[in-house]
């Protein structure tokens, strides 16, 4: 089963790092993985990411940019489908 959650990040990038604390936080509290990836290495992205990073997707869809809120990713993981 592939991550629900894909991180779009750059190294070097402090708003990364933010975001990565809480995506591993709440992923860890609720069992789920994350997929994290280079968007210098990544190819066929939106080219509004590169201005947006952090990008966050859920199941695929873009969710947050810059700042990811703790809780609206908590419920967007536990929110049924």
């Amino acid at each position: 089963m592939s991550a629900r959650v894909t991180l779009y990040a750059r190294e070097g990038c402090h708003l990364c790092d933010e975001a990565r604390a809480v995506i591993a936080r709440v992923c860890a509290e609720l069992g789920e993985s994350f997929d994290e990836i280079d968007i210098d290495d990544a190819v066929g992205l939106p080219a509004h990411y590169d201005d947006e990073i952090p990008v966050t997707l859920v199941d695929g869809k873009q969710h947050d940019f810059w700042r990811v809120d703790e809780e609206r990713l908590r419920a967007a993981l536990t929110r049924p489908s």
